[in-house]
C-alpha cells in the first residue's frame, strides 16, 4: 500500500519542488521509499509500502520502451495469472511486482486492462504515444484518489493534504460536500467537502489530456437481476460457492505479500469466517488483533477470546477509555479529512497503530460483508417499511422478530413501529429503507450558518436517489437498498474515515475479502430471501461457514460496532482542544456552525458529561467539533506549504543533469526505492 500524486501540465514541466512537497504530505502511507517520475508535461510521485517483490518494486514503473508510466497505490491479487497470461503474449518482465503487470496490461488491453483486475487499487497510467494521463479507482473505493485544477495544471493525490502543498490550491470547506456528510454520512464521488477539488468514483477511470478530463468511463457498478429472475436459486449451492469463493479469496489476501500478514477479530461473523479461513485453509501461523473498550456498553471482548482461542492465534488487543478517543481525535480528523458523525473511526487508529506496533503492515479485516451480503439493520428495517405500505399487521409482526425485545412491552409495540416505520413512507420510494438515517442526519442541518443553507440548493438525498440506474425499478427492495449503501455509506465511511484513512494513518494495509469481485457477484446473484432470510441477516453466509464459527457467533444478536461519542469529550476531563476549536472566534472563523446553538449543546454535553446526550445531539457535536478540527487541521494549519522536504532516493527525470539521483538505465528499476533492506 502506498501513496500517490502527481502533476500534469500543457505549457511547461512541472514543478519538481512541489512534487517533493505532495510526497512529504503522503510519508505515512509509503514509509519504506519514495520516487518520481518527471518529464516536459507530467510528473508521478510515489511513496512506497513495500509488501509485495520488496527489493524490485521501485515506483514509478514503466515498460520496457518507456512509453507507458505507472504509479500505483493498492494490489492486483491476481497479478500472478495475469503475468502468466501477459507473458504468453509477449511481454517480458523485470519484477514479480504487481505494479509491472499493470503496465504491460495497460500495454495490451488499454482501459479493458481494469475490468480485468482483483484487487484494490488507485493509480495514474502516464501514457506517452496517446498522450493521456488515466486516473482510475478499484470497484468499490477501497483506495481514494482526488483531484484538482490549479494554474493550468491538474494536480492529483491519495490524499487532499498533498494538493494542499501546491500554495495557488485555496484551501476552503465546500456547502454541497458539508450537506452531504451531514445527510448522508460521507460526501458521495465525484463530490469532497473542498471547495474545488474531486475524487475519482469508485469503479471509475478519468482520462485527461494537456490537463483537461476528455471523459469520465464506468467501467463497474453495483447491480442486480431483475426481482424474481436470478440466476442463482439453490440455497444450499449457494453457501457451497459463497464457502469457495470466500476461502479463495481471503487466502489470496493473505499468501500474496512478501510480509507477515495479521487479521482482526472484532467479536462478530465477518472477522471470524475472514480469519478461521486464514487458520483453516492455511499452514502460516495467524496473529490477530481486538478491539475492547473499557465501556461493557461497546465492549465484545468475550466473543473475541473465544474465536481467538477457537482458532488458535496469536492474539493481541488494545482496551480504548473514553479520553482516549478525546486525545488521539485531532490525529483522526486530520487522516480522515472529512467531518464525522461518530467517533467510531478513533479506536480503529489506535487498533491499527497496535498492527504496526508489532511489527505487521498488512491486516486482513471482514469489511463489505454487510453491504454485500445483507447484514445491516437497516436492510431489515427497509423490508418492514416496504411491508408496511401494503400490509401494516403483517409489518408490525415483523417489528417483533427484528426486535425480541419488544415482547415484553406488548402495549408500546404498536406505538413504536407506526412512529419509526410508518413514518414519511410512500409506497414505490425506491429510497424507503434509507429515509429514517437521512432524515436523522439532515437534522444536522439546522446548525449551520444560514451562509452555507443558502449555498445547499439540492437535497443530497434527492441527488443519490436521481443517479440510481433506470433497471432499479425491476430490483427487489433488499438490491435497491444495498446499491444505495454501495455508493453512499461503504465508499465514503466504511472503507475511507474509518478504513483506509485509519489503517495508512499507521502505515498499515487493510485487506478486505468480502469486496472480491467473484464474491460480490455471487452475492448480487442470489434471492433476497438468502441473504436475509426472515429476519436473520446474512443467512447465507451463516449457512455456509456453520461448521466454522462458534454457535455463541453465529447465532449472537448484530452488534453494531460503536464508540462512546459526546462522553470521550467531557465525562473524563476534557482536552484543551476542545475549548480552543469551540472559541466563538473559531467557530465565526469557520463560518460552518451558527456559534449560540454550538455554544447551548456544549453547555448541555458538559452538564451531564456527555452521557445525557441524545442520539442526535451525539452527532451534532462530534460533527462540530470534526468539522472545526477539519478546519484548523488542514485549512487554517500552521504547516509550511512551501518548504521542500528531502529530495527522494529515486527520480526518474530526463530533465535533470546526470546525478546520483537521476535514472540512466532500466536496470535501476530492479533497485530498492530507499537503498535499504526493507522492513
Amino acid at each position: 500500500m502506498c501513496g500517490i500524486c502527481g502533476v500534469h501540465s500543457a505549457s511547461e514541466a512541472p514543478d519538481p519542488d512541489l512534487v517533493r512537497r505532495m510526497l512529504a504530505a503522503l510519508a505515512h502511507r509509503g514509509p519504506d521509499g519514495s520516487g518520481y517520475y518527471r518529464d516536459e508535461r507530467v510528473a508521478l510521485g510515489h511513496t512506497r509500502l513495500a509488501i509485495v517483490d520488496t527489493v524490485g518494486g521501485v515506483q514509478p514503473m514503466c515498460g520496457e520502451d518507456e512509453q507507458v508510466w505507472v504509479t500505483f497505490n493498492g494490489e492486483i491479487f491476481n497479478h500472478v495469472e495475469l503475468a502468466a497470461d501477459l507473458r504468453a503474449r509477449g511481454h517480458r518482465f523485470r519484477t514479480r511486482n504487481d505494479t509491472e503487470v499493470i503496465v504491460h496490461a495497460w500495454e495490451e488491453w488499454g482501459p479493458g486492462c481494469f475490468d480485468r483486475f482483483n484487487g484494490q487499487w488507485a493509480l495514474a497510467v502516464w501514457d506517452r504515444r496517446s498522450g493521456d494521463l488515466v486516473l482510475s479507482r478499484d470497484r468499490f473505493g477501497v483506495r481514494p484518489l482526488y483531484y484538482t485544477h490549479s494554474g493550468g495544471r491538474l494536480l492529483f493525490a491519495s490524499e487532499v493534504k498533498a494538493l494542499f502543498t501546491d500554495p495557488d490550491v485555496p484551501r476552503e470547506l465546500d456547502p454541497a460536500g458539508i450537506d452531504q456528510v451531514l445527510t448522508l454520512w460521507s460526501a458521495v464521488a465525484p463530490q469532497t467537502v473542498f471547495r474545488g477539488i474531486q475524487q475519482v468514483p469508485p469503479g471509475s477511470y478519468l482520462t485527461f489530456r494537456d490537463g483537461v478530463a476528455t471523459g469520465c468511463t464506468r467501467y463497474w457498478a453495483p447491480t442486480f437481476p431483475a426481482r424474481g429472475s436470478e440466476p442463482r436459486t439453490d440455497l444450499t449451492a449457494n453457501a457451497d460457492a459463497l464457502r469457495e469463493r470466500l476461502v479463495t479469496a481471503t487466502r489470496l489476501r493473505f499468501e500474496r505479500s512478501d510480509v507477515p500478514v495479521a487479521a482482526y477479530l472484532s467479536g462478530g461473523i465477518d472477522s471470524a469466517v475472514t480469519a478461521g479461513a486464514i487458520a483453516g485453509f492455511t499452514d502460516v501461523p495467524l496473529h490477530t488483533f481486538s478491539l475492547r473498550f473499557a465501556d461493557d456498553e461497546f465492549d465484545e471482548g468475550s466473543y473475541q477470546t473465544l474465536m481467538a482461542k477457537q482458532l488458535g492465534t496469536v492474539h493481541q488487543d488494545v482496551v480504548v477509555r473514553e479520553r482516549d478517543i478525546a486525545d488521539v481525535f485531532p490525529d483522526v480528523v486530520r487522516h480522515a479529512e472529512s467531518p464525522l458523525l461518530r467517533t467510531g473511526p478513533a479506536p480503529m487508529f489506535l487498533l491499527s497503530r497496535l498492527v504496526r506496533e508489532s511489527g505487521f503492515k498488512v491486516v486482513v479485516t471482514g469489511e463489505g460483508s454487510d453491504e454485500v451480503l445483507g447484514g445491516y439493520d437497516i436492510f431489515r428495517e427497509g423490508r418492514i417499511r416496504e411491508l408496511w405500505t401494503h400490509d401494516p399487521a403483517a409489518a408490525e409482526a415483523a417489528v417483533e422478530q427484528l426486535y425480541p425485545w419488544m415482547k415484553r412491552s406488548p402495549h408500546q409495540a404498536p406505538a413504536f413501529a407506526k412512529s419509526f416505520f410508518g413514518r414519511n413512507i410512500v409506497a414505490g420510494d425506491p429510497a424507503i429503507s434509507h429515509r429514517p438515517r437521512w432524515d436523522t442526519t439532515a437534522v444536522l442541518r439546522s446548525m449551520l450558518t444560514a451562509e452555507i443553507r443558502e449555498a445547499c440548493d439540492r437535497s443530497p438525498a434527492d441527488e443519490v436517489v436521481a443517479a440510481m440506474p433506470a433497471e432499479e425499478a425491476g430490483w427487489d427492495p433488499l438490491s435497491r437498498a444495498q446499491w444505495l449503501e454501495m455508493t453512499t455509506l461503504l465508499p465514503g465511511y466504511i472503507l475511507a474515515s474509518q478504513g483506509d484513512r485509519m489503517l495508512m494513518g499507521n502505515s498499515i494495509e487493510g485487506r478486505f475479502p468480502f469486496l472480491d469481485p467473484n464474491i460480490a457477484e455471487l452475492a448480487a446473484a442470489v434471492p433476497a430471501d438468502h441473504k436475509i432470510h426472515g429476519m436473520d441477516e446474512k443467512h447465507l453466509l451463516k449457512r455456509a461457514f456453520a461448521d466454522l464459527v462458534p454457535e455463541e457467533i453465529l447465532r449472537r444478536p448484530k452488534q453494531p460496532y460503536r464508540a462512546p461519542d459526546a462522553a470521550a469529550f467531557f465525562a473524563g476531563g476534557t482536552p484543551d482542544w476542545v475549548f480552543d476549536v469551540t472559541s466563538v472566534s473559531a467557530l465565526e472563523a469557520a463560518r460552518v456552525f451558527r456559534p449560540e446553538l454550538v455554544q447551548r449543546l456544549l453547555e448541555k454535553a458538559r452538564r451531564t458529561q456527555g452521557r445525557g446526550l441524545g442520539n442526535t445531539d451525539n452527532m451534532r457535536l462530534v460533527a462540530v467539533l470534526s468539522t472545526q478540527l477539519l478546519h484548523s487541521e488542514l485549512l487554517t494549519g500552521s504547516a509550511d506549504r512551501t518548504a521542500a522536504p528531502p529530495e527522494p532516493l529515486t527520480v526518474f527525470d530526463p530533465n535533470l543533469e546526470r546525478t546520483s539521483l537521476e535514472r540512466t538505465s532500466l536496470e535501476r528499476t530492479s533497485l530498492e526505492i530507499t537503498g535499504r533492506t526493507p522492513a
